[in-house]
């Protein structure tokens, strides 16, 4: 029997889009259940680690324009990802550096400057009822916690206790030196804060280095398994022509705007699984990179595979970002 919460995360504002990420449900293709998680992994981990979590704790993914929160307990909190303000109760704090929140303050994660996705840690976690072993929403089958709306609550997992967490275990970062004596457990609201209880990083934060937003994105691809459905100029119109980041992308996939890609045969083709980073090719001969919501089958030819770890600068490539496709 799952215990009752001894905190929540209430959501202020929600913004464009904000879901719950944790590192995913892997393993569950073969019953037609996607992956999910983080699309930007490596800036949930390190915000993870910068509060003391394990790397796969989960997190709040927002898109392009930031959310708004408010803790009915005091927490401390990292905003990383792409580059936006960061305020508590209004007021400027650090982006990418762990922050007190004290209880009943909004933190604030204002709309982006650089980059597309921005991810919101707390210490403890969050832990809405996880599916098939993971919190994450899966935007495609409906899987894990809906998109998040204003009004809406998020269960705070105890950083004191590691059973709260997504993670049994993992290594933890700068953040996991604060502890339950320590000021952020005594900070409370704004309006009975003494000069000690001020809003700022833990003592033990320094500054980290971020990956910035990617000018131009370089796709390193392995082709196939169909790339024998192109003609040879499609083939190198892929591996040499410019294309867009589309503003159709979304979780499922990176939609691309350029040169079309002509078909060799043009048969319909059985549906056949379909793996993270695969780049099919609809009727428009577009490509389109599958992303971490994409569906586990598919019926449009696969031209090539692009590797998971440049899939995460695909994260936080804004509409209109130069793409390139190489060949690994």
């Amino acid at each position: 029997m799952t215990s009752t919460p001894a905190a929540y995360l209430h959501v202020v504002r929600s913004g464009a889009l904000t879901t719950v990420q944790d590192a995913g449900r892997p393993g569950w293709a073969h019953l037609g259940v996607g992956r999910s998680g983080a699309l930007d992994a490596p800036a949930a981990r390190m915000a993870n680690r910068l509060v003391g979590n394990p790397p796969g704790a989960a997190v709040l993914e927002t898109t392009l324009t930031g959310c708004a929160v408010r803790p009915d307990r005091p927490v401390v909190a990292v905003v990383g990802g792409a580059g936006c303000p960061v305020r508590v109760d209004g007021r400027p704090v650090a982006w990418g550096e762990p922050v007190r929140v004290p209880a009943g303050a909004v933190l604030e994660a204002g709309p982006a400057v650089t980059g597309l996705r921005s991810y919101l840690a707390f210490a403890g976690g969050l832990e809405p009822d996880a599916v098939l072993g993971s919190r994450s929403a899966d935007l495609l089958s409906g899987l894990g916690p809906a998109p998040l709306g204003a009004g809406d609550t998020v269960p705070l997992g105890d950083p004191a206790k590691p059973s709260g967490r997504v993670e049994s275990s993992g290594p933890a970062g700068p953040g996991s030196a604060v502890g339950p004596g320590d000021p952020a457990k005594r900070c409370g609201p704004a309006k009975r804060r003494g000069p000690a209880e001020r809003c700022g990083p833990p003592a033990a934060a320094g500054p980290v280095p971020w990956p910035g937003a990617p000018v131009e994105l370089v796709l390193p691809v392995h082709l196939g398994p169909r790339h024998d459905w192109f003609t040879a100029p499609a083939l190198r119109t892929l591996l040499t022509a410019d294309y867009r980041v589309s503003p159709h992308s979304n979780r499922i996939g990176l939609r691309t705007e350029g040169p079309a890609l002509e078909r060799f045969r043009t048969e319909e083709l059985p549906s056949e699984g379909v793996v993270l980073g695969a780049i099919q090719v609809p009727p428009d001969g577009r490509p389109v990179v599958f992303l971490h919501d994409h569906p586990t089958t598919g019926g449009y030819p696969v031209v090539g595979v692009v590797a998971e770890r440049a899939l995460a600068g695909a994260a936080q490539a804004v509409p209109g970002t130069r793409l390139r496709f190489v060949r690994s």
